[in-house]
């Protein structure tokens, strides 16, 4: 079976606080894109579950999510770990802020449930890719969506009108632990104004969505690295983004475009920034 593992953007993140648990409480506005990997799975015959990629640093054991997300399914199944073959082709930039992982992890789950006589609920999906990671549920639905708790208290949105997207990785990347040790001990600047995304989505308003977009982990970076990030998000701007922001903990930056020719020059100048960039849509 092949499938596609769709990159997430982050329209909006906040951080509400910390848990006891030891993570913190996360309010934001999820949203699909079309740059994606692609799996490729296939029964092996053996017993043995295997991870291959067209990267070579990434692990091919159980410490990759596309494996985890495979042995949580068959033990919800009440089942042994099957001969399996997973090959990932990835697109989605690496420790970027994109949930790359993440997706492949809900991808493997999707697959593996159409193979079923009798295949689970999406919410049954979501639930175990909780034990997977923080945005696996999300990456099972995809969409517009609501995030809150870690990330997997879920609500559908209105979707975002279908638009153009641009994004650049910078070349280095984030610690997202060290960037949510930091963000307790932060000033923050603002917050993003989340509930007035939810009405520009209910009224499909793409640039009320794009002007209200805003990720408080901007404020947790070094000096360098926010100065990066903004760099990019100006030069998006410039070129007609109708709103610019960073994903995740980063430090890919993207901007909104509702005009292709706008964002085919956006990603023309950000070439010349170095990094990965790249010009894609909303799912």
């Amino acid at each position: 079976m092949v499938v596609e593992a769709c990159a997430k953007l982050n329209l909006t993140l906040d951080v509400l606080g910390k848990r006891p648990d030891g993570y913190h409480d996360l309010r934001m506005v999820m949203q699909s894109i079309a740059l994606a990997d692609t799996l490729t799975l296939e029964k092996n015959g053996t017993e043995e579950l295997r991870v291959r990629t067209n990267l070579h640093f990434l692990p091919g054991n159980e410490k990759n999510l596309a494996a985890q997300a495979a042995l949580r399914y068959w033990e919800a199944r009440g089942r042994s770990p099957e001969g399996l073959d997973i090959f990932i082709e990835k697109r989605i930039p690496v420790c970027a802020g994109m949930a790359g992982g993440s997706s492949d992890g809900a991808a493997v789950l999707r697959a593996l449930n159409a193979m079923e006589e009798k295949p689970l609920s999406s919410g049954e999906l979501a639930k175990i890719g909780e034990q997977v990671g923080s945005d696996v549920p999300y990456c099972v639905a995809g969409g517009t969506a609501l995030a809150e708790g870690r990330g997997e208290i879920l609500m559908p949105l209105p979707p975002l009108p279908k638009c153009w997207v641009v994004l650049c990785k910078p070349e280095f990347s984030i610690s997202t632990p060290a960037l949510f040790a930091k963000i307790d001990s932060v000033r923050l600047r603002c917050r993003p104004d989340i509930q007035g995304v939810l009405a520009a989505l209910e009224a499909g308003d793409l640039a009320g969505v794009a002007r209200r977009m805003y990720n408080v982990f901007e404020d947790a970076l070094p000096e360098r690295q926010r100065a990066r990030v903004s760099d990019i998000k100006n030069t998006l701007i410039q070129c007609g983004a109708l709103g610019a922001s960073m994903s995740g903990t980063g430090p890919t930056a993207f901007g909104l475009f509702d005009s292709e020719s706008c964002a085919r020059e956006a990603r023309e100048r950000l070439a010349e920034f170095g990094g990965e960039v790249f010009l894609t849509q909303t799912v």
